[in-house]
């Protein structure tokens, strides 16, 4: 049977979600592990690095140390890394689930009227309020026991490095693999010798399975397989699709995170991560726009 481009389209989309979903759990796990995070983002990018420099000396010879390039690297990649992972080792992935991805609607339209002065239709706005009435949820109940951690602070920052780093990846006409070698190639130049000689380090032989965990999922599954499935599906079925297919990261990844890692499954939190897919799938939705709203 062969499958057409829609059908391809789709299976890639829900291949990228599952490896991003996946992507929360893993990180969580380095951060609760022997690891620091500082291991778990050098792990990362040398793995990711040393998988690229094939692809980029035989078929990719862009110049990955533009200065644009170095610019968008150090946001989406070292700046980005150091908050996430800061918040992976002291807050739980279920929080993540919601914060991480569901923030980023909201940041980008923010910053993508701002930096490139796009304005967002109103079924995006509601889309982000429904996300917004979802992280409240979530964060209210930790405000007011005092249970809000700086890891929760790590993730909302992260969100937003991420955002900016998108927005200037479409500013920029910047490709998925300019993306993918700059981000690594950067991060080791700039990163690596500032963990080899400051941070705090914990990798060694008896860590050998946490490292090939991070390494493989870290290095390969997300910052390199996920990255082709998810431009795969963009090219194929449209931003807006694969968008929706994305809304399925929170409520995945945060119910599988009460599972992995017994982590309290609060009211609050189920329909917090219940209204962050939802609002995000509605921002994205085309079956809305065409019904709601006549576009």
């Amino acid at each position: 049977m062969v499958m057409t481009t829609n059908q391809i389209g789709i299976l890639s989309g829900i291949i990228a979600a599952l490896i991003w979903s996946g992507f929360i759990l893993v990180s969580r796990l380095g951060g609760i592990s022997e690891l620091t995070p500082y291991d778990v983002i050098a792990v990362r990018y040398i793995t990711c690095a040393l998988l690229v420099t094939p692809i980029w000396w035989l078929h990719w010879r862009n110049k990955p140390f533009d200065k644009r390039l170095i610019f968008a690297s150090l946001i989406g990649g070292v700046i980005y890394a150091v908050f996430a992972f800061q918040g992976f080792s002291q807050a739980p992935a279920s929080h993540a689930a919601a914060l991480l991805p569901g923030l980023m609607p909201f940041f980008i339209i923010v910053l993508a009227y701002f930096v490139n002065n796009e304005r967002a239709s109103r079924q995006q706005w509601l889309g982000v309020f429904i996300i917004t009435l979802g992280i409240g949820l979530l964060l209210m109940p930790l405000w007011f026991s005092q249970a809000f951690t700086l890891g929760h602070g790590y993730f909302i920052a992260a969100a937003l490095c991420w955002s900016l780093f998108s927005v200037l990846v479409k500013r920029w006409n910047i490709s998925p693999w300019q993306v993918t070698i700059s981000l690594a190639y950067v991060t080791c130049v700039v990163y690596l010798p500032v963990y080899w000689l400051f941070l705090p380090k914990a990798i060694s032989w008896s860590a050998w399975e946490s490292v090939a965990i991070q390494a493989f999922y870290q290095g390969v599954l997300a910052s390199i397989v996920q990255v082709v499935f998810y431009v795969k599906a963009v090219q194929s079925i449209g931003p807006s699709s694969m968008g929706a297919l994305m809304a399925m990261v929170p409520f995945i990844s945060g119910i599988s995170a009460i599972f992995v890692f017994d982590e309290p499954a609060t009211l609050s939190l189920i329909i917090g991560l219940t209204l962050v897919s939802g609002g995000a799938w509605f921002a994205h939705s085309r079956l809305v726009k065409r019904r709601c709203f006549g576009q």
